[in-house]
């Protein structure tokens, strides 16, 4: 038998990343189905978080980031004033490959089975058009298209609160939320950082981008032939000279014990979940005196934006919600700075307080 005392069990009873309420393992043989829903937290309410397709190299794989994304959903949604815990499934397999309506509608029941505990959207590997498949089978789905009566696509409020997070930096920084003649890097230009970019250069900011895929570069720099340039990759980015801000937009663990110390940029705000490789990462961003804007924080407003879903879904209102993102990651670096602590430190701190003030859900 396999010794858990290191594995997933370990994590989710035992150890600080833990503490999940519960874990749902999900097959269907029928359609080839294999997933796992982790629910963290519903202590402000019924978990709400994305669905994962991804070819994980083994079912413990799953598992883990399952439990750790759910973990940063709930610190997300408590951040962004939500009435919801965290939660988040993964679907095991290559999308492009096992993906079939019969395994979404299976997954679909899966959901529904939790009687509402746990409410699901995109996330890498899912888009609007599955989730109205899933909605078929769960009406605790959103991420729906308008025609099927939901918000389409979150990528606009994403990339919309990352700007806000941007100017929140820029003011605690340098006394001035401009962002105008500011040298932004941006790491990744798909589904947000290429809405990311038009708010940058809509206020004159410089940017430098780049991103695997050679078509997403040549899409930015023939709608902005002018104030946008293009590196190599991303190591050439971070080591760019004159870079005010860097934002990682693409993969997780974006900043690690290779890419700190070579970081030219002042400021670190970017839309990519999970961006610190391991505790004690933001400890050296704040020794070489860089500003880090907690990733879960400032990405909130694709989270925002679904969760409005369920209350008959206004732009208006779901934007003025993401501009308060602004005012939250300023509260952020203000009690980082009282308490002495780095601000990813100060917005769990922030984040734990809501979810042990708040009465679990009954």
């Amino acid at each position: 038998m396999t010794d858990v005392s290191d594995g997933v069990l370990h994590t989710l009873f035992r150890s600080d990343q833990g503490g999940h309420e519960q874990v749902v393992l999900c097959q269907d043989r029928a359609s080839g189905l294999k997933a796992v829903i982790a629910l963290h937290s519903t202590a402000l309410g019924p978990a709400l978080g994305g669905t994962r397709f991804y070819p994980y190299a083994s079912e413990e794989e799953a598992v883990a980031d399952a439990l750790n994304l759910a973990r940063g959903m709930s610190y997300k949604n408590a951040m962004a004033g939500l009435d919801h815990g965290g939660g988040k499934a993964v679907i095991i397999g290559d999308p492009e490959r096992i993906k079939t309506e019969e395994l979404l509608l299976a997954y679909g029941r899966f959901v529904a089975s939790l009687g509402g505990r746990y409410v699901t959207a995109c996330d890498v590997g899912t888009y609007v058009a599955d989730m109205d498949v899933v909605a078929r089978e769960c009406r605790w789905t959103t991420g729906r298209s308008p025609e099927n009566g939901g918000a389409g696509d979150s990528s606009v409020l994403t990339s919309y609160g990352v700007y806000q997070g941007m100017r929140a930096a820029a003011q605690h920084l340098w006394g001035d939320p401009s962002l105008r003649d500011r040298k932004v890097g941006i790491a990744g230009v798909g589904k947000v950082g290429h809405h990311l970019v038009e708010h940058l250069r809509a206020e004159g900011a410089e940017v430098v981008i780049t991103d695997v895929r050679e078509d997403a570069v040549r899409r930015i720099l023939d709608r902005h032939p002018e104030g946008v340039s293009a590196v190599a990759d991303t190591e050439t980015l971070i080591r760019t000279e004159g870079l005010d801000i860097y934002a990682p937009c693409a993969l997780g663990s974006a900043l690690n014990d290779a890419t700190v110390p070579v970081l030219t940029a002042r400021v670190v705000c970017g839309a990519a979940n999970n961006q610190l490789a391991h505790p004690g990462v933001e400890k050296d961003l704040a020794d070489r005196g860089i500003l880090y804007a907690p990733d879960y924080v400032v990405n909130a407003g694709g989270v925002i934006q679904v969760a409005d879903e369920l209350h008959g879904f206004d732009f208006d209102r779901c934007k003025a919600k993401a501009s308060k993102i602004f005012d939250t990651t300023l509260a952020i670096f203000a009690r980082a700075k009282e308490d002495g602590i780095p601000p990813a430190a100060a917005a769990d701190r922030i984040a734990e307080q809501r979810m042990a003030e708040a009465r679990p859900l009954r």
